[in-house]
C-alpha cells in the first residue's frame, strides 16, 4: 500500500503575534537583505521594544512616532507598541523639520524613533543607534500588563495637499474582532493564502505598503522587505523568495517595464495589486502582458478607506476604470446639488466605509463635516460611473482647470503625456490667461537621454486629445518637486504663475 502524502495544516490567520510565535516559532516572518527573522525572533524583539517604550512612559492609548527607513525595527516597534495598547504614527524619515514637529505634536507622540542622522533635540526623539542599544539590553519577557492579542494599530495622516495633514481616526475595535477582520480583508484582494509571501515595494511610511505588510505579517505570512525599491532587485526577489503577492504604484510598474527583462521566473505570483495614482493606459497594457496572466489587479482606495477593485479581464473590457465597488461598499457620484449623477455624468466620488465604521479627521470637525454626506464620504476625487457600475476617475476637484468655460482634468492630459518616451514624469496645471482665464501648462521631467522639445510634446497631445485640453506651453525640468510621500507639489508649481493674483491655488 502507498502511504498518503502528509498535508501540512497551517494555523489560522487570526492569531496574535505571541500565539503565532508559540505555534510556528521557526517560520520566517521577515526577510531583509541581510537577515531572516522568525516569528519567535520577532515576538522577542517586540517584547524588548515594548519594555523600552514603557520605560519612556508609553502606555495604552499613547502614540509612538516612527521615522525610519524600511527595516525590521519598524515592525518590532509597531508590534511592541501594540503590546502596550499604543498607536504607531508613521513619519516620512526624510521630512523637513517643521513637518516632523507637526506630526509629533499633533499626534502627541510620547516617543519618536528616528534615523540617527535625523535626530531632533527639541522633541522626544530616540535616535536609532540609541534605540538599538536599549533594545539589546531589554528583557525578552512581555512587560507587565501586556495585551495578549495585540493587533498592530496604525494612525495614518492624510497627505495634506490642501493644508496640514490630519489623522484619520475611527472608534477602536475589540482586538479579536480586529484580528478576525484581517483575513477577511485579504480575501477581498485574493491574497488570503496562509502560506503567502508578501513583497514590500514602497516605503513603510506610506499607508498601503505599511498596512498591507502589517496585515500579511499578522496573518502569518512572510514579508520580504528591501530597504528601497529597485526594479531589477524586485524581479530577483519575486523569483528567489517565491513571492505570491505585492502592492505597487504605477511608477513601479513603469520602471520594471523599462528593464525589458523577460527571463525572470514570476510564476509564484498570484496578485500584483496597484493603486495610488492614475496608471497610464500604455503602462497598464504592457504590465498586463509582462506579469503572469490574471495577476495584475487595480483598486481605488485612500487613507480613509478602499472602494473599488478591477480584475485584468474587466479592465480590458473597461479600460481606464478602477473597478466596481468592493463587497459591502456603496460608490456614488454626486453632482453639485448633492443628487446622484446619471451614468457617465461627472461628479464627486462618494463611498461608504467597508466595515461600516465612520472616521473623523482628528482636530478638524469642519473638514470631517465637509467629507461626509449621510453614510458616504468623499476625499475630493472626481469621476463617473458607467451603466454597469464601473468607476472612472478624472481628477481631484481642486486641480480642475477651467479654460474658456470648459473643464480640463489634468490627470487625463498627464496620462497622455506619460505615454511619450521622452517623459519620465509630468504635472499639468492651469496658469493665468487673459483671454481664456486659464490655459493648460505642462511641466515635464524628461527621461534620461531623450531630447523631446515642447513643440513635439504639444503635438503629441494634439494627436490624442481635443485641442482645448492640450498644453499650450511646456516647461522641461530636471526634477519635479515632491512631498515626503512622493506626491508632486502642484501648489509649489502653481505659485510663480499665480502669486499676487486673487485666486486660491
Amino acid at each position: 500500500m502507498h502511504s498518503r502524502p502528509t498535508v501540512r495544516t497551517l494555523p489560522p490567520m487570526n492569531l496574535g503575534l505571541r500565539a503565532r510565535a508559540l505555534l510556528e516559532p521557526k517560520r520566517t516572518a521577515l526577510v531583509t537583505s541581510d537577515d531572516r527573522v522568525s516569528f519567535a525572533d520577532l515576538c522577542a524583539r517586540a517584547c524588548r521594544a515594548a519594555n523600552v517604550l514603557r520605560e519612556r512612559g508609553v502606555v495604552a492609548e499613547d502614540a509612538v512616532a516612527v521615522a525610519l527607513r524600511n527595516s525590521v525595527e519598524f515592525y518590532e516597534i509597531a508590534a511592541g507598541a501594540a503590546l502596550l495598547g499604543a498607536d504607531v504614527v508613521p513619519v516620512p524619515w526624510r521630512s523637513q523639520r517643521d513637518e516632523v514637529h507637526y506630526l509629533v505634536e499633533d499626534s502627541r507622540a510620547r516617543v519618536l524613533v528616528v534615523e540617527s542622522d535625523f535626530a531632533f533635540t527639541d522633541l522626544p526623539s530616540m535616535p536609532l543607534d540609541e534605540y538599538r542599544a536599549l533594545v539589546a539590553a531589554a528583557s525578552v519577557e512581555p512587560p507587565p500588563g501586556a495585551r495578549d492579542l495585540a493587533p498592530i494599530s496604525l494612525r495614518h495622516y492624510t497627505s495634506g495637499t490642501t493644508g496640514r495633514p490630519k489623522a484619520v481616526v475611527r472608534a477602536p475595535l475589540d482586538a479579536r474582532v480586529q484580528l478576525e477582520g484581517i483575513p477577511r480583508h485579504l480575501a477581498l484582494f485574493g491574497v488570503d493564502d496562509p502560506s503567502g509571501v508578501h513583497l514590500v515595494c514602497g516605503p513603510l511610511y506610506h499607508t498601503a505598503p505599511l498596512s498591507f505588510s502589517c496585515q500579511a505579517l499578522q496573518a502569518g505570512q512572510t514579508v520580504v522587505l528591501p530597504e528601497r525599491f529597485d526594479p531589477a532587485q524586485t524581479l530577483a526577489l519575486i523569483e528567489s523568495e517565491r513571492v505570491t503577492w505585492t502592492f505597487m504604484v504605477p511608477i513601479h510598474l513603469a520602471r520594471i517595464l523599462r528593464l525589458e527583462r523577460r527571463d525572470a521566473d514570476l510564476s509564484s505570483l498570484r496578485r500584483v495589486l496597484h493603486a495610488g495614482a492614475p496608471c497610464p493606459e500604455e503602462v497598464k497594457r504592457r504590465a498586463l502582458e509582462f506579469f503572469p496572466e490574471g495577476t495584475l489587479w487595480e483598486f481605488y482606495g485612500t487613507t480613509e478607506g478602499r472602494a473599488a477593485l478591477i480584475s485584468p479581464g474587466e479592465w480590458l473590457a473597461h479600460p481606464g476604470s478602477v473597478g466596481r465597488a468592493l463587497p459591502g461598499v456603496t460608490v456614488r457620484i454626486l453632482n453639485d446639488d448633492g443628487k446622484d449623477a446619471a451614468p457617465g455624468e461627472t461628479g464627486l466620488v462618494y463611498f461608504s466605509p467597508a466595515d461600516g465604521r465612520r472616521f473623523e479627521y482628528a482636530g478638524a470637525p469642519d473638514k470631517t463635516a465637509r467629507a461626509w454626506r449621510g453614510d458616504v464620504f468623499t476625499v475630493g476625487d472626481i469621476g463617473t460611473l458607467d451603466a454597469d457600475g464601473y468607476l472612472y476617475l478624472t481628477d481631484r476637484s481642486q486641480d480642475v482647470i477651467i479654460t474658456g468655460g470648459a473643464n480640463v482634468y489634468p490627470a487625463e492630459v498627464e496620462s497622455v503625456l506619460h505615454a511619450h518616451p521622452g517623459v519620465a514624469d509630468v504635472a499639468v496645471i492651469g496658469i493665468p490667461d487673459e483671454e481664456w482665464g486659464e490655459s493648460v501648462h505642462a511641466i515635464i521631467e524628461a527621461s534620461p537621454g531623450t531630447e523631446a522639445g515642447p513643440a513635439e510634446l504639444i503635438e503629441f497631445c494634439r494627436a490624442r486629445l481635443a485641442h482645448f485640453k492640450c498644453p499650450r506651453t511646456v516647461d522641461l525640468v530636471d526634477r519635479l518637486p515632491r512631498d515626503p510621500n512622493g506626491k508632486v507639489r502642484k501648489r509649489e508649481l502653481r505659485e510663480p504663475f499665480w502669486s499676487g493674483r486673487a485666486r486660491r491655488i
